[in-house]
């Protein structure tokens, strides 16, 4: 009975952390959602509004519907690109390689840097009067110096997927090259002994052993990449205009700029609804019973 009690009494305190920074924000802002919730109107943190939030934003919001919209692309071509140059990495770095320990100390150094210091790293590099790349393209194409990237709403996009694409390499990289560790050799070399080509080797053996890794790859940067803010709000704080205004960034925009809090609370619900459906995705690859 002791011992019973006294396990309780140890996990208390991380459930208590968990509760008072997860769990209870959660339900009160569910709450916020459903009122005016104004931060200059103090009272109106407490005005049940019903569903006039969630209906405002599928109705009468188009810059909520650009957001989703730049949501899905941006996650799509940071998800597939990322994965594709990882597994291209991880399969030239598989084990065996003789440079292998010492590269992948030096990959997971991009991953160690914050999203935001990634953000104004990027932001200084494109910068059309002393950035990096502008000094490059000026040198070896210089049709392509002097260009405004970041003023431009196609080339704002693709420098924010650049720079997600390229701090998030490192990380998925390792993961795969962990994944090929644990495909059988014994088959990859009855296989070629057999005749089989490197091509026909990656995809009838070690494709089909590292499937369940990709698929918890892919979901994993899928969630991040829903909800990427810090490099946005560094790089392009949503510009220009609204070409790269995630939402993430629309919803703090609307709750920290405008001070709709409930309003903001009720989009930051809508965007918890694919995300809880990737989790379950990912919890069921990560735990499921072998």
């Amino acid at each position: 009975m002791r011992d019973n009690t006294l396990k309780y009494l140890l996990v208390l305190p991380a459930v208590l952390v968990v509760f008072a920074t997860a769990i209870w924000p959660l339900i009160e802002s569910l709450r916020l959602s459903f009122t005016v919730g104004r931060l200059n109107q103090p009272d109106s943190l407490n005005q049940y509004l019903g569903w006039e939030n969630y209906t405002w934003a599928f109705l009468y919001a188009p810059a909520f519907w650009n957001s989703v919209r730049v949501t899905v692309i941006y996650t799509v071509l940071t998800v597939g690109l990322t994965t594709l140059f990882a597994l291209g990495l991880a399969l030239l770095l598989a084990p065996g390689g003789r440079l292998r320990s010492g590269v992948q100390t030096l990959l997971i150094l991009p991953f160690a840097m914050s999203p935001a210091l990634i953000g104004v790293s990027f932001r200084f590099m494109f910068n059309p009067e002393f950035g990096l790349f502008d000094a490059f393209f000026g040198v070896m194409i210089p049709p392509l110096a002097d260009v405004s990237w970041l003023a431009d709403p196609v080339l704002a996009f693709a420098v924010c997927v650049m720079a997600d694409v390229w701090g998030w390499i490192p990380f998925l990289t390792l993961v795969l090259i962990g994944g090929l560790a644990s495909v059988p050799q014994d088959t990859i070399e009855a296989a070629q002994v057999d005749g089989a080509s490197g091509w026909h080797v990656f995809r009838d053996i070690t494709l089909p052993q590292l499937a369940p890794v990709l698929a918890v790859v892919v979901i994993l940067k899928s969630i991040f990449s829903l909800k990427t803010f810090d490099h946005i709000f560094m790089l392009t704080n949503g510009g220009p205009g609204t070409a790269t205004q995630t939402l993430s960034h629309y919803i703090y925009f609307n709750g920290m700029k405008y001070g709709q809090i409930g309003y903001a609370a009720s989009v930051a619900w809508l965007m918890v609804i694919p995300m809880i459906f990737l989790t379950y995705c990912y919890a069921k690859f990560v735990f499921q019973k072998k």
